[in-house]
């Protein structure tokens, strides 16, 4: 809960608001999804998940939505991030998952930067932030490359 409270502020300073993109914590959990949090010194610094999007994109694949994906500022710089896709990425695929794909935005500049260079490359908008401007859409698929939309 204390990561969540802490993204959701850190949107607000960024965005001038919170995420409000519908998402039942349900959803995280097994079998059509997963949820991890990553710890220093005992105390959460670090959290991400995935859910199986209800309509497969693009046609005819199973592809799942990263979630949640933070790190807190003690624990950046310390290879959270990296670890915490891997295990999505890991566990999707284990799961049938073909892609994987995300919403972020401009703002978050570093996040984009993180995404491209573990393998993500734009996709057509998705979702509760498809007609946003300033949003990022990426993905990559697990079993072969992803065609870019542009």
């Amino acid at each position: 809960m204390a990561l969540t409270a802490a993204v959701q502020a850190y949107y607000v300073g960024l965005y001038g608001g919170s995420d409000d993109s519908p998402l039942d914590p349900t959803e995280l959990r097994p079998p059509g999804g997963r949820f991890w949090l990553g710890y220093l010194a005992g105390v959460p610094v670090a959290m991400a998940g995935w859910r199986l999007l209800d309509a497969p994109l693009p046609a005819g694949r199973r592809v799942a939505e990263v979630r949640r994906m933070y790190v807190a500022e003690a624990g950046r710089r310390r290879g959270y991030a990296r670890r915490l896709l891997a295990e999505i990425e890991a566990s999707a695929a284990a799961a049938g998952i073909d892609a994987l794909v995300l919403t972020t935005g401009e703002p978050q500049a570093d996040a984009v930067r993180f995404y491209r260079a573990c393998g993500y490359r734009d996709v057509a908008p998705f979702g509760f932030y498809a007609a946003m401007r300033g949003a990022v859409f990426l993905g990559r698929t697990l079993t072969e490359p992803i065609s870019s939309s542009g």
